[in-house]
């Protein structure tokens, strides 16, 4: 018998299990807005334009200039030298030149060289947003987008208006001169109005004291119902009986439209509505 062959025995490597460890991800921090150098304009709040106006340019006991620094927790004190690059007083070295913060016509134009100037007002002055702003055409282009939206809401939400509603929103400006406008003359001006002032508009469209006070006051100009000469109570034109007292320090038209909408008022309502 052929002998069988024996089998080799085949020794196998042993393989290492490698473990690739997930790549660790840095934090990404926002980066601060870098501060632009150019020639900036600064601008009195409220369309105030005086022929000057100084505001205060170093801290005194009488002007506090003092800007909170939230990295140290330290107040810090601010004032304007002609001849320092910092606004800050412990940065500044030498003799200081202080200078003048003026306004002329309500504005301040500050060249892109006085870059201490500018960082002192853009930055730490505390009376920026109370007294001045700076000047910025992006957001006076938002400014503006928004009062136009304004009103293209206030005019198409004019257009829409029946006759007694804006002869009730005109009354609130025109006052009894309303009386002897046309419908067209009614119309025009209240697309004028919403064009205007178009908040206060909105305001007055959306206010149902408006109409009822404008149903109130034709009323009393029709003799329906009459208000003392005192302003204190209203009483019916024909039987001169008393209808409500007027509170004290309102507006009688306005006290009578709220009444109106009382159960009692809601009465007297339909009984003036039928003889207007």
């Amino acid at each position: 018998m052929a002998k069988k062959a024996k089998a080799e025995a085949v020794e196998v490597a042993t393989q290492e299990t490698v473990v690739q460890e997930a790549p660790v991800k840095k934090e990404v921090k926002p980066a601060k807005p870098s501060w632009e150098i150019k020639d900036r304009v600064y601008y009195l709040r409220g369309n105030k334009t005086p022929l000057t106006h100084t505001i205060p340019s170093r801290h005194t006991s009488k002007h506090s200039l003092l800007y909170f620094d939230s990295e140290t927790g330290n107040q810090k004190e601010i004032r304007y030298a002609t001849n320092q690059s910092s606004p800050f007083v412990d940065e500044q070295k030498g003799e200081a030149t202080l200078g003048h913060i003026m306004f002329r016509d309500g504005t301040l134009k500050v060249p892109k060289e006085k870059q201490n100037l500018q960082k002192l007002l853009s930055l730490y002055h505390p009376l920026k947003g109370r007294i001045y702003e700076e000047f910025s055409a992006v957001a006076e282009a938002e400014d503006d987008l928004d009062v136009l939206d304004l009103q293209i809401d206030a005019l198409n939400a004019a257009r829409n208006i029946d006759i007694d509603h804006a002869e009730a929103i005109l009354r609130v400006e025109l006052g009894s001169k309303v009386n002897s406008m046309s419908s067209k003359e009614l119309k025009r001006d209240l697309l004028l109005f919403a064009r205007n002032n178009p908040a206060l508009f909105i305001n007055l469209a959306n206010d149902d004291n408006v109409q009822l006070r404008n149903f109130s006051i034709r009323a009393a100009e029709a003799g329906i119902i009459r208000l003392s000469q005192d302003q204190r109570t209203f009483h019916w034109g024909s039987n001169d009986r008393k209808l409500m007292n007027v509170p004290f320090d309102e507006n009688p038209y306005s006290a009578f439209a709220a009444f109106l909408k009382t159960d009692e008022g809601v009465e007297i309502y339909k009984s003036i509505d039928k003889k207007l």
